[in-house]
C-alpha cells in the first residue's frame, strides 16, 4: 500500500514550494488509494513555533490538502529514537565519538591544507574511550567502501560513493537526535513508502538509505523536485515574492487555481493548462515529473485563476464573495445576474468583488474622470437619456438596448458621449459591462435615481 509524507518544519509559514510537495504527495497517495501522513519535523527548538505549526496547517487545508494521519511531532517521539539508538550501539552500526570541538576544527583545518576533503577522520570508530568532562555524541558507522545508489523518479539513477560520506553524528552530547536520524527513523515506523521532497534533500538520501538499510529497513522511493525559480530564473524569496501560500489567499487566487497552477510546475498532461484536482489525480504519476527548475509566472497563474472563476458555480462564488462585501447591502438586486455579466472580467476574487459593489453602492473615487466626463454638456445628455429611459413601456434587456439607439440616433449623440457619463453615474467608474445589461440589471428606479443624483 502506498504510503506518503509531507514533513515541513514549523520555522515559518506554508511556502509555495512545500505546498507543491504536499500537492504531489497528496495526490499520489490518493492516486494509489494510499495514505497521506502530515509529519511536523520540530526538532529545530530554537525556530519552531506553535504559530507556524498553525499557520501550516492551515495553508494546508486552504488548499484543501487534508492528511489521513497525524499531524505528527518529532519532539513527542524522542524516547522512540533513543531506543534505536541504542540499538544502533548495541549492534556495532553506531559509536561514541568523544573528539572536542577544538579537536574537529584542528582536524579539518590540516585536511583543507592537504588539499583534502574536511570531514571526521573516523578517530573513535573502532576504539576511543570515555574522557573527564566530554560528553559524547553518537556516530553513524558508514560503510567506506562500494556506492550507495537510488532510482530517483525524478532525477533516475543516482550513484554516490560512500567514501564521500563521513560517519554522520545521529545524537547530540545532550542525547537529542538529529535531523537525519530521525527522518529515517519516522519513515521507518510509518511505513514510508514514496518520499517526495525538494531536491536540496539529494545530498541527504545517501546517509538515510545507509542508515536505513544498517537497520535492515527496505528504503522507500525517493522523487526529488526542482526548485521553482522566479520568472527570470532568480530564486524566490520573502523579501520581494508572494511565497508564503495565505499571501495567495489575500491576493484574491482561487485554492483550485493554485493547485493547478503549482501542478504545471515541472509536471504536465499534454497541452492541457486547466483543470480540476479530480482530473490531476487521476493524470498524475511522480515518473512525469521533469527534473528541470520551474519559472513561476504570476501571470499565467491569474490567467488560471480567471478560468477557474468562470468556471465556478455562481452560488459558490457568493459564499466566496460575502467576507469581501460585508460593508454592502446585497439585497435588492439580482446578484446571480450580476455574477453572470462580470465574473468573466476578473483574475481574482478581489477585482471581482469590486465589480459587484459597484452595484450597490457607486462611489466616484477618480476626480480626473469626473472633470473629463462629467461636463455640463454630458449632464445635459444624460437628463435627455433619464427621461427616454423614463418611457420605456417593458423594462426588458432588448427594449434598453433599442431606446439607446433610438437615442443616440435621434439626439446626433455618439455612444461613448452617453457611456461614459453614463458609466460614472451608474457605477462610479468607466470601466463596466456593457451599459445597457447594467441598465437592466440596476431597474428602472435605481437607474433613474442613479443617474439624477
Amino acid at each position: 500500500m502506498v504510503r506518503t509524507r509531507f514533513a515541513p518544519s514549523p520555522t515559518g509559514f506554508l511556502h509555495i514550494g512545500g505546498a507543491r510537495t504536499a500537492l504531489f504527495s497528496w495526490a499520489y497517495a490518493k492516486k494509489n488509494n494510499g495514505t497521506f501522513i502530515l509529519r511536523v519535523e520540530d526538532t529545530d527548538l530554537e525556530r519552531s513555533s506553535q504559530e507556524s505549526v498553525d499557520s501550516i496547517i492551515e495553508g494546508m487545508n486552504w488548499l484543501g490538502l487534508h492528511h489521513d494521519e497525524g499531524p505528527f511531532f518529532q519532539m513527542q517521539r524522542m524516547e522512540r529514537y533513543k531506543q534505536v539508538i541504542q540499538q544502533m550501539l548495541d549492534a556495532g552500526t553506531a559509536y561514541y565519538c568523544y573528539c572536542s570541538k577544538d579537536e574537529l576544527d584542528v582536524m579539518r583545518e590540516e585536511q583543507r591544507s592537504n588539499g583534502e576533503k574536511p570531514r571526521y577522520n573516523r578517530k573513535c570508530r573502532e576504539s576511543h574511550k570515555p574522557r573527564d568532562g566530554v560528553q559524547p555524541v553518537v556516530r553513524f558507522k558508514n560503510p567506506t567502501d562500494g556506492v550507495v545508489a537510488w532510482d530517483d523518479l525524478v532525477k533516475g539513477r543516482i550513484e554516490i560513493a560512500n567514501s564521500e560520506l563521513d560517519d554522520l553524528i545521529i545524537a547530540r552530547p545532550d542525547g537529542t537526535p538529529t535531523y537525519n536520524f530521525c527522518v529515517v527513523v519516522d519513515d521507518w515506523d510509518m511505513g514510508i513508502t514514496h518520499v517526495t521532497r525538494g531536491d536540496d534533500h539529494v545530498n541527504n538520501t545517501p546517509r538515510q538509505i545507509n542508515i536505513l538499510k544498517a537497520l535492515g529497513v527496505t528504503p522507500p522511493q525517493y522523487a526529488h523536485l526542482p526548485m521553482i525559480l522566479r520568472d527570470d530564473g532568480q530564486k524566490m524569496s520573502k523579501r520581494r515574492d508572494p511565497v508564503s501560500v495565505m499571501q495567495y489567499k489575500d491576493m484574491g487566487i482561487l485554492p483550485e487555481a493554485l493547485l493547478n497552477y503549482l501542478a504545471r510546475l515541472c509536471w504536465g498532461h499534454g497541452d492541457d493548462e486547466v483543470f480540476s484536482i479530480e482530473q490531476f489525480i487521476e493524470w498524475f504519476d511522480l515518473s512525469n515529473i521533469s527534473p528541470s527548475p520551474a519559472r513561476f509566472d504570476m501571470k499565467k497563474l491569474h490567467w488560471v485563476n480567471a478560468q477557474h472563476i468562470k468556471s465556478m458555480s455562481n452560488d459558490k462564488l457568493i459564499d466566496l464573495l460575502k467576507p469581501k462585501l460585508t460593508n454592502y447591502n446585497l439585497s435588492g438586486l439580482d446578484l446571480m445576474a450580476i455574477l453572470d455579466l462580470v465574473k468573466s472580467r476578473s483574475d481574482n476574487l478581489n477585482s471581482l468583488a469590486t465589480e459587484v459593489a459597484y452595484f450597490y453602492q457607486p462611489q466616484i473615487t477618480n476626480e480626473a474622470d469626473v472633470a473629463k466626463h462629467l461636463t455640463p454638456e454630458a449632464i445635459s445628455i444624460l437628463a435627455s437619456f433619464a427621461n427616454a429611459l423614463e418611457n420605456i413601456p417593458e423594462w426588458t434587456l432588448d427594449s434598453i438596448k433599442a431606446t439607446i439607439k433610438e437615442f443616440c440616433t435621434s439626439n446626433n449623440v455618439k455612444m461613448p458621449q452617453l457611456g461614459m457619463p453614463l458609466r460614472l453615474k451608474l457605477c462610479g467608474t468607466t470601466q463596466t459591462p456593457s451599459f445597457d445589461a447594467v441598465i437592466y440589471i440596476l431597474g428602472k428606479n435605481n437607474a433613474l435615481s442613479r443617474i439624477a443624483n
